[in-house]
């Protein structure tokens, strides 16, 4: 029988729904949300670009989502902090 809900899959979907809703509530004139929502994104992002880095030697995907992580959290941090 196949698995059809691993850890991959589940992270898959989870990267796609939240970075669609990000791009959607950005779209929608709502930017305080839809960085919300793209930082909701990051954790699926990082884990993709991490196992990329461990099984195919890609770094330079795992590096460029920390630094977009970090450009969100400051974005976070100026919409709903200051």
């Amino acid at each position: 029988m196949k698995k059809y809900f691993t850890v991959n899959s589940v992270m898959q979907i989870g990267l796609i729904f939240f970075t669609m809703l990000g791009f959607l509530l950005t779209a929608l004139k709502l930017p305080q949300y839809g960085l919300g929502a793209h930082l909701l994104s990051e954790i699926f992002w990082l884990y993709s670009a991490y196992k990329a880095w461990k099984k195919a030697n890609q770094i330079g995907i795992f590096i460029t989502t920390i630094m977009v992580t970090i450009v969100l959290i400051a974005g976070v941090i100026n919409y709903w902090f200051l």
